[in-house]
Parts: C-alpha cells; structure tokens; sequence
C-alpha cells in the first residue's frame, strides 16, 4: 500500500490527540501512535472518528505509513521518554527524514539530541507549542528550531495549524537552530509565571486589603480585560472568580492555596543565572510557588509571628477612595509587567549572543501574539517596538513603554508602600519596582560591595577615575600584601 500520511504523532494525551484534530482540520493526513496502543484504538473509535487520522500498532507500522521525507513528531514527557523513542525511531527510518519534539524539553537537551539525530543522517527540530488544549485544538503558539534544513518540510502544517493574528500572519516562525526553540518556549514560561503571580497579587490586594469579594473582582477583571491589560490570563481570571461552586459560593475560595510547577520557570531563572542577567520578577514569581507549597509550615507562622492588620478599613470604606486604589493595583500590574517581559528579552539577547542564535525579538512577540498562555495586546506593543528599533537593548528605553512607566509609577509606588505597611505580600510588585529602580539609577552601591570583596578575597576593583578594564587591589588592613586574585565576571 503507498503511504499515504503527512505526518505522525506520538503521544495521545489530550494535547496530542487535540493537535492531530487541528492538523486533520487543515487537512494533513495523520498517523497516531502511542506507547499504550490501546489508546490509539480508543482514539480512532471516538474523538477520531469519521477523520482521516490514520492508526498505528508499532513504530515500523507507523514510519510504513508517511510520504518522504517522514515527519514523526513527540509530544511525550520531556526526559528520558524522548530519548526513549528517538532510538527506537531512528532505525526505521532514512537519510532526511524529521524527527519532531513538541513537548517541553529542555533546550540543552535538544543541543544534544539534534547533534546525536543528525550524526545518524536525520534532521531534528525542536519546537515549543504553548496554548494548552483549546489552543492545540483551535491553534497554539508554535516556536521552532533545530536543523535548519527541516523547517522547508514542517513549514506549512506547523503554520497552517497555528494560531493567526487579526492579519492572518501565523504565530509560528522559524526561531533558530539548535534548542533555540524551546529556548523561546522556556523563556514564554518563565513570563507566564510571571504573570500569573502579578495577577494572584493584584487579587490578594484587592480580596485581603479591600475586602472585596468574588464577584466584585469578577468585574474588576472584566473592566480590565477591555483595555491595556487585555489577555488570556486577565480573561480566564475573570471567568474563575465568577465561578460558583454548588452551593452558590465562589469555587477559587474553596481550593487549597498550595501552587504546583513542572520546572520550566526553575529553569528559565537557573539559565539566567547562567548567563548572569537578572530576571527578578521570574525568580520571584518561582519562589512564590515554593513558599505556597510550605502551606502546613505557614499555618504554624500564622499563630506566633505578628505583624499589621492587612485591612484598608479606611481606603474601603470611601468609595472614591477604593476606586483610586484599584486603580493605583492596575497600573502596578501593568508597570511589573513590562519590566518583566523586559527582563525576558535581556535574557533572549543574552541567549542569542551566549550560543549564537539570530533571534527576531519582533517576530517572537507575533508567535505569542496569539494561541499561547501569554497572548495579548501587550505583545502587539513589543512587536511595534522592535519595529520601531530592531536593535532596541531595552524595552524600558522604547517610547511607548518609558511612557507608560512615567504615567503609572506613583500607582505603582503607592501599592507597594501601602502593601508593605499592611503585611500583604507582593513580592512581583516589590521586586519589579526594585528592579526598575536600580535600572534607571547611574550609581548604585555596588563600590561599597566590591571594596568589601577586595578586603576580605582581594578580588580588585575598577576605579571611576581610570579606564574601564583596569582592575586595582588595595591593601586595606596593611597586612594583607599586595597578591590579587584573578578578576572574573559573572
């Protein structure tokens, strides 16, 4: 029989079935196949049935089935089940042929994997697609990368199943090669968490400071949702604080506030760390969840450690007043926002230079445009700003961005205060002001910081009277001798 399938995938975990769907839609013929092929039958005799979506019982059956060059795409669990199946994958098929990593595996790990693929003469692509299961069903954000040579041959389903902005233009391009694409994807993931702990606190202010109950913030997010601060997660934010429970009784207040994570963001903030460029708000957002899951330890500090009342009876009790300070919540989640995706594309930049990516800062921006967990209006701000500046080092220094800064700062300013004076944790808040803050200062005490590491470890200093580059070693106690160590950077 002739093959006769475009593509196959591995994996029917709903994401996996949900993009066959799309790619069926876009009519690509599919191949399913799953380590437990019981699944693939169960598949085939319900979500897929009356499709074109082919089955599969073994690898060799599968690869039997696909036109050449043969795409076989994973969407398994990043790990040790990848490698898993690109070996018993690898010896059925031939020169040229694609093997496909949907899932979210780490980008060294697709370093190694694409160089292992290709000395077997195969290409490799590793590819991000974030949007969850409606956006793998109705068109994720797709972030490809690997082997250069393969993008020709997954170009036109990967962007035919994508997500589109209002223009058509697909929210998938080619991103680079080796792991820059799950790069991009960890980095989207270290925003997402960024994001989500701006909004948590924005509730906790209003819900803890304000005393205002679910339905008022439904609103408050609704509000939102129409302006600056329009995305999926303001969106679906909204929607779970009008959700009621059975009983009438908004549901978000009945679950256990203990956070989980699946180690993308721990490692958009290891990498940074790396590279030595300070996503703050990233850290701060990862931590936060670790701090929510010592919810036992937390119940045990709550009874002895004392601190103020968070209640703004005062603020709560004028309406003008509460009006004012929702507003002054919105411009600090709007400002903390922007110094966060700031934060992200310092770390990309860092990235492109670090291993040798041309990454197009505007056109990454257009592929979370849309489809993914962090799509918004704000991201068609970035892509305008790099527009305006491709070389942009900064999305603080972009006009736009200056500019929304200078009119939400003292919100901003006010939040943080009054949250620190009432005991309401705001630690993206705090830390995106802090950062912001250090940013926009020519002269930070970093002096008094690198005096101290010449006297205790004799690790030099510059001077601000001499050329950058040379370095200098006081003998501070008289003691000491004049032996430096070796000057490093991080």
């Amino acid at each position: 029989m002739e093959p006769q399938a475009d593509i196959a995938l591995i994996g029917l975990a709903v994401m996996g079935q949900n993009l066959i769907l799309n790619m069926n839609d876009h009519g690509f013929t599919v191949v399913a196949y799953n380590r437990s092929t019981e699944k693939v039958d169960q598949f085939l005799a319900n979500e897929a049935k009356g499709t074109r979506v082919l089955g599969a019982h073994s690898v060799e059956e599968m690869v039997a089935k696909l036109k050449k060059p043969r795409r076989v795409m994973m969407l398994v669990k990043a790990g040790k089940p990848v490698d898993e199946f690109i070996d018993q994958i690898i010896p059925h098929l031939e020169a040229g042929d694609i093997i496909i990593d949907g899932g979210n595996s780490l980008f060294e790990d697709t370093n190694r994997r694409q160089k292992y693929v290709e000395s077997k003469g195969l290409l490799y692509v590793g590819t991000g697609v974030s949007g969850g299961e409606e956006g793998a069903r109705h068109g994720p954000s797709i972030m490809p990368g690997g082997s250069p040579a393969a993008w020709p041959y997954v170009k036109d389903i990967f962007q035919a199943v994508s997500a589109k902005v209002d223009d058509g233009t697909p929210c998938c391009e080619w991103v680079g090669e080796m792991g820059a694409g799950h790069y991009v994807k960890m980095v989207h993931n270290g925003i997402e968490y960024g994001d989500m702990q701006l909004i948590c606190e924005a509730y906790n202010l209003m819900k803890t400071g304000l005393g205002m109950s679910a339905g008022e913030m439904h609103e408050v997010f609704a509000e939102w949702n129409k302006g600056d601060l329009d995305s999926y997660l303001i969106e679906i934010s909204r929607d779970i604080l009008g959700k009621l429970d059975d009983d009438g009784q908004p549901l978000v207040e009945k679950i256990l506030d203990t956070a989980g994570q699946k180690g993308t963001g721990k490692w958009t903030v290891i990498n940074s760390q790396d590279l030595g460029i300070p996503i703050t708000l990233m850290a701060e957002a990862v931590y936060a969840r670790c701090v929510s899951a010592l919810k036992d330890e937390r119940v045990r500090a709550s009874a002895v450690l004392e601190g103020p009342s968070p209640a703004m009876v005062e603020i709560a009790a004028d309406p003008a007043g509460k009006a004012a300070f929702i507003e002054d919540i919105r411009h600090a989640l709007y400002a903390s926002k922007i110094v966060s995706y700031a934060q992200g594309y310092m770390l990309m930049r860092a990235a492109a230079k670090e291993y040798g990516w041309n990454l197009n800062y505007g056109g990454i921006a257009l592929m979370w445009r849309g489809g993914c967990i962090i799509r918004s209006r704000f991201l068609g701000k970035i892509k305008e700003a790099f527009d305006r500046n491709p070389a942009l080092s900064n999305l603080l220094l972009d006009d736009y961005f200056r500019g929304e800064i200078h009119k939400g700062q003292w919100g901003w300013r006010n939040v943080v205060a009054t949250a620190a004076l009432r005991g309401i944790p705001v630690p993206a808040f705090s830390t995106a002001l802090a950062f912001f803050d250090q940013y926009r200062n020519a002269v930070l005490p970093a002096n008094l910081l690198q005096a101290q590491r010449d006297y205790f470890g004799a690790h030099t200093y510059e001077r601000i009277d001499r050329p950058r580059g040379e370095f200098f070693h006081t003998n501070w106690t008289g003691k000491g001798g004049t032996t430096a160590s070796s000057t490093y950077n991080v």
